[in-house]
């Protein structure tokens, strides 16, 4: 029987070993999970990505800095990319962020992401929900950095910051498909540097054809006059149909090495989270998070049930029948679905 207490007053030596199973999928990994998860829920989760030489790494070791100087306490998940060798991480984010070591308040752990496309390991939405349960106030996970298959962290952080850098590429790759779509802040560091003012430029105009800026958020009291519901009275009397107010991701210049900026981010990440409590929209965010995640365990219960019950030769053979032409890859896992007793829609 897993005891949650340790977990739950701030061990730190029980939540790395939790961690660490977690990570290794092992058996008792699920029960502390099943145990710790009412506890979890009351974390502000960021996440930071972006394209390889942004300056993330950077950017998140004085977030978590400038976080810690406001009294929050705080843990840093950082992915890292897989050796094809070992399986392992470099852990360079932990080399990075070694002048945060010591501090009672802060917690890093780094995980190899093992082949995980959308920047994040497998476990990383199980290790956030530990580090949740154990009280961190804000965990910010920082993606492997692959670029715009990163979409992944919009599913498992409240609030996603995009970093960009000036001299990456030209003008039109702030505004491809992928990062714009799922940033709710953005920050451009190394605004030091020749053709930050471009970079700048390309982003408001592309922010500006997502969203006119007559939408603009303005903050909690405006979104209470703007966005009664229909039938509701505000404070004075007044009545008026539901009018929802958009949020325009805040465009931040940062100088990370520099420590320039950071403060505007974690103002601008705190008024993103006041936004989604006052409009409604963390719990609808929350609710489409875990409905995907049922659907992701689903699928993988009813797989592993399905392969046990035809066993490695009937799947071996239908390889070598789709190897030789004899049928394709969809009508053999229709045959094998059928074999093992699954129900088959078209």
């Amino acid at each position: 029987m897993f005891d949650p207490a340790p977990i739950l007053s701030g061990n730190r030596r029980a939540l790395a070993r939790l961690l660490t199973r977690i990570e290794n999928a092992a058996p008792e990994a699920q029960a502390a999970l099943t145990a710790l998860f009412p506890h979890t829920g009351r974390a502000h989760v960021v996440g930071v990505t972006g394209a390889p030489g942004t300056g993330k790494s950077s950017l998140v070791n004085e977030l978590a800095k400038a976080l810690r100087r406001a009294g929050r306490t705080v843990a840093v998940v950082a992915v890292d990319p897989s050796s094809p060798f070992t399986g392992g991480a470099i852990l360079g984010d932990r080399i990075r962020m070694r002048d945060l070591a010591g501090d009672p308040g802060v917690f890093i752990r780094s995980m190899a992401s093992r082949g995980s496309l959308g920047g994040l390991a497998r476990a990383t939405g199980d290790v956030v929900k530990a580090l949740d349960a154990a009280g961190f106030e804000t965990i910010l996970i920082e993606t492997v950095g692959a670029g715009q298959t990163e979409v992944e962290i919009a599913r498992t952080a409240q609030t996603t910051v995009v970093v960009e850098a000036p001299g990456l590429g030209d003008d039109v790759q702030a505004i491809k498909a992928g990062l714009l779509e799922i940033a709710d802040v953005f920050a451009l560091n190394k605004s030091d540097q020749p053709g930050a003012e471009n970079a700048l430029r390309a982003l408001r105009a592309s922010l500006d054809l997502a969203q006119p800026a007559s939408r603009r958020w303005m903050g909690e009291a405006a979104l209470a006059h703007h966005s009664l519901p229909s039938g509701e009275s505000s404070q004075d009397g007044a009545q008026g149909p539901r009018e929802a107010a958009a949020w325009i991701p805040p465009i931040i210049q940062t100088v990370a090495i520099q420590g320039q900026g950071v403060a505007a981010l974690v103002g601008a990440m705190d008024r993103h989270r006041e936004y989604l409590r006052a409009s409604g929209e963390l719990g609808q965010r929350e609710r489409e998070r875990l409905a995907h995640e049922l659907e992701m365990r689903l699928r993988d219960v009813l797989l592993n049930g399905l392969v046990a019950r035809l066993g490695n030769g009937q799947i071996a053979e239908a390889v070598d029948k789709i190897l030789a032409r004899e049928i394709d890859p969809v009508s053999a896992a229709r045959q094998l679905a059928e074999k093992a007793g699954g129900v088959i829609r078209p």
